[in-house]
């Protein structure tokens, strides 16, 4: 990040000896090494905190979309009887061969399923709650 060699430390090493003199320069730079460890700590802390919120909300999304995808197709299969080879026949003599022909009567449609079959209606999934051992429970 920063291309500092030792050539530029030692010079500012040398510009803080003359500035702070011999007696100080311990002392500065014990204090300086204190601040620049507070610093990286906190910003690594902040970086971990940022990292983990974004992680959670992320899985959060994933497994609701993951469960709308699920009763989507539930759904569906409860809907749409599969498809057979039989009904891709039909569809295809129903396009009439000649310009004149008139099409086949197509066939009726299947009776809907009595209602116990029916499934429940759908109900927004909320999403699970993280323990969080930093924070205190969320109401």
């Amino acid at each position: 990040m920063f291309d500092i060699g030792f050539t530029e430390l030692l010079l500012v090493g040398l510009v803080a000896l003359m500035v702070l003199g011999p007696e100080r320069l311990p002392g500065a730079v014990r204090t300086t090494g204190l601040w620049v460890g507070r610093l990286k700590r906190s910003f690594s802390n902040i970086k971990a905190e940022v990292e983990r919120e974004i992680g959670a909300d992320e899985i959060r999304r994933q497994l609701h979309n993951e469960r709308i995808l699920d009763l989507e197709r539930e759904m569906k299969q409860s809907i749409m009887p599969p498809t057979t080879a039989a009904s891709s026949n039909t569809a295809a003599s129903d396009s009439p061969s000649t310009p004149n022909a008139t099409p086949a009567p197509k066939p009726e449609p299947e009776p809907e399923p009595e209602p116990e079959s029916v499934p429940e209606p759908i109900k927004a999934a909320e999403p699970t709650p993280v323990s969080r051992p930093d924070r205190s429970p969320e109401p």
